[in-house]
């Protein structure tokens, strides 16, 4: 008997200034050690870069790479444009600067199978270029710079709440209208909730990696930990009862070190114990977070857990709630077969 085919994947990506990774992004997506039809589409934002110009160079160079416009830049709607131009049966969501496994698709192909999951996502396995990505590199897959959070720091296969990026079912995605593009962030936890209040299982497995490339400065680290902590408080007032306190450390410890400075430098030297004591932890922290890399990226990694705490904590503390009531008033209930 013959076997059979593997079923045919679409791999949607969405992109912005994605110039430095994006070629390489889409070489893992097209190496993929993978017996089934293969397709990519591309959803292009407004870039001000060569992102257009390289994705039109991928598109010369091999018939199963499309591109489809995003005009808006977000990312919900990029997906959504991108699901909606794709065809096949299973879709695999991949970053700009994201790198495939070489059997990541075969893998969560296989997981799919059996699980009989709706969605499976594994390890966000952060990997540096130079000393500075090394340094957050190293914070991230840290359990000082991101707590227990599984697809950060590994962890057994099991059901899970959300996981990053994912392969879904088209089938799924199709009954949940796709992402909420009110959710300009944390759009995967959001469409996850609603595959999992339809009874769907979202799977967790550390045999799926996808190696990330992080943010190359300091600015661009914070923002977008601001806006990681800005939207995950809109996801705890869209959802009560999805905050634990994992969420909470971060804002408490601004709160904590702002008031430190403040009484330290209006009452008593006292009140600077807490920054003080801050510091001495994520410097510790930092020395087994580090073990291995160079020296020049290990002095880095204890700015990189404060920008990455002080800027999560700050965009939580200052997340609007009309940010949140005008996503709320946008919730889809969850659609069962």
């Amino acid at each position: 008997m013959p076997e059979q085919q593997p079923p045919a994947v679409s791999v949607i990506m969405p992109v912005l200034n994605e110039e430095r990774h994006l070629r390489t992004s889409v070489r893992h997506i097209l190496e993929q050690e993978y017996a089934g039809e293969l397709e990519v589409v591309i959803a292009l934002g407004p870039s001000t870069d060569r992102t257009d110009e390289i994705a039109a160079e991928l598109v010369q160079e091999d018939p199963r790479v499309h591109t489809v416009p995003n005009p808006t830049g977000r990312t919900p709607a990029a997906l959504n444009a991108a699901i909606k131009a794709s065809r096949h049966p299973v879709v695999v969501r991949v970053d700009g600067h994201g790198m495939l496994s070489p059997d990541y698709i075969a893998t969560a192909v296989r997981l799919l199978d059996e699980t009989g999951a709706q969605n499976v996502g594994g390890i966000m396995h952060a990997e540096g270029e130079n000393a500075w990505e090394q340094a957050v590199a190293a914070a991230m897959t840290s359990r000082i710079g991101v707590g227990n959070a599984a697809f950060h720091t590994g962890g057994a296969a099991a059901p899970a709440e959300t996981v990053y990026l994912g392969v879904f079912r088209r089938e799924a995605l199709e009954r949940q209208g796709g992402y909420n593009e009110e959710f300009i962030r944390a759009q995967d936890w959001e469409l996850n909730f609603r595959i999992r209040e339809a009874g769907g299982l979202i799977w967790f497995s550390p045999e799926l990696k996808v190696s990330y490339r992080p943010r190359p400065s300091v600015k661009a680290l914070a923002k977008q930990y601001k806006d990681y902590g800005r939207w995950r408080h809109v996801v705890a007032r869209y959802h009560q009862g999805s905050i634990n306190l994992r969420y909470l450390a971060a804002p408490t410890a601004v709160v904590a070190i702002a008031a430190g400075v403040v009484v330290g430098a209006a009452v008593t030297p006292w009140g600077l114990v807490v920054p003080a004591g801050y510091l001495a932890a994520i410097t510790a922290g930092s020395l087994p977070a580090g073990k291995g890399l160079p020296l020049k990226a290990r002095a880095q990694i204890p700015v990189a857990l404060a920008t990455m705490h002080m800027s999560w904590g700050f965009g939580f503390l200052t997340s609007p709630r009309a940010l949140a009531k005008k996503v709320i008033a946008s919730r889809r209930p969850a659609v069962k077969k």
